[in-house]
């Protein structure tokens, strides 16, 4: 049984909860006991009580009661993740170093889990890449089931707040590539539609979609919030598809989906806002093709530009094509190499 001890946080170690650094400078108490030592009080921060969840910051003394030497080791925790499962989200991975992951995330499989997704999904199968470090990857942003491309996993709690804040500050780039309907004019434009959430159908709320608000009735649309995209027209299928280059300036929900389907030039393979016909009975055009263009949607990260968040350096990662969408290419007659590093560089 150790002493009473009073322990200050450290600058690295601020802005996190309780229990999470109570567990990294004593990984042999459990939660449960955690928890029944902040019901007691006998865990304080500052003096005062304090819930598991309270959120710490640097410089904050924390008084740890007299601990056990030894506690029951928890039951052996159930590997969720099958080989071929790891071997799968291992082969994902195009970057890799000590504090950020990116893979290339394939179409169909959900970033996290949801309604009828088990434990199939990016942030499960994490655990398979936390190669040399004890802790798996943490999620810093997400990407639509169907949507495939770049995805950065952050393998260290101060990468993760590092990215985040630069996403939540917009610091970073990403560039989207996609086969929509139609071509869009002017070639090379900006999309400033709000977006407000429909609820769904489903039990669980499955099915909600973002609508499309002009900007003069944001303010006044209750829970409308302003999205900006821009895109560049690259290539184009005569009058009937266009191969779309696409950045969000804004990170909203199926932000880019709603936006290109609110000019009338919805995405291939999006059946959820462009219908699940070739040509929709209003205006603008359905979002299938037909023939041997797959039915899957064509929409991909392509580029992730982000600062490093230990060396400060601008890394860029790039995302081959996912089968279905290279297959559309080659029936086009398009290569990757056709496009611009940067289509909006006339815009910045």
């Amino acid at each position: 049984m150790s002493r009473v001890q009073t322990l200050t946080v450290e600058t690295d170690d601020g802005d996190q909860r309780l229990d999470r650094w109570f567990k990294r400078k004593f990984p042999l108490i459990s939660q449960g006991h955690i928890e029944k030592m902040c019901r007691k009080g006998d865990i304080r921060v500052d003096g005062g009580r304090v819930k598991a969840s309270t959120r710490l910051e640097a410089g904050q003394q924390v008084r740890v009661p007299p601990l056990p030497d030894k506690e029951a080791p928890p039951p052996p925790k159930r590997t969720r993740v099958t080989d071929a499962d790891a071997k799968l989200i291992r082969s994902c991975v195009i970057y890799r170093d000590d504090h950020v992951i990116a893979l290339n995330k394939p179409p169909g499989l959900p970033v996290q889990g949801g309604s009828g997704q088990a434990d199939r999904h990016v942030d499960a199968l994490s655990e398979a890449l936390m190669f040399d470090l004890d802790e798996k990857p943490r999620l810093v942003h997400r990407l639509d089931k169907d949507t495939s491309g770049v995805l950065l996993l952050a393998r260290t709690r101060l990468a993760a707040k590092a990215l985040t804040a630069a996403m939540r500050h917009r610091e970073t780039r990403k560039i989207y590539w996609a086969i929509v309907a139609g071509v869009p004019t002017p070639y090379l434009g900006e999309i400033k539609f709000g977006l407000v959430k429909a609820g769904g159908h489903g039990k669980g709320g499955e099915g909600e979609k973002m609508i499309a608000v002009h900007p003069r009735d944001i303010d006044s649309t209750p829970g409308a919030k302003r999205a900006h995209t821009l895109y560049a027209t690259l290539y184009r299928v005569g009058s009937r598809a266009s191969w779309v280059a696409m950045e969000p300036v804004t990170g909203r929900t199926h932000q880019l989906r709603a936006h290109m389907t609110e000019i009338g030039h919805p995405i291939i393979g999006d059946g959820k806002y462009g219908g699940s016909g070739q040509e929709n009975m209003g205006d603008g055009w359905g979002a299938q093709l037909g023939g041997v263009i797959s039915k899957k949607l064509h929409l991909h990260a392509r580029m992730m530009s982000f600062e490093h968040p230990s060396t400060r350096k601008m890394i860029t990662v790039t995302a081959e094509l996912p089968d279905h969408m290279a297959h559309t290419w080659d029936t086009f007659g398009w290569t990757e190499d056709l496009a611009a590093d940067d289509p909006f560089e006339a815009l910045q």
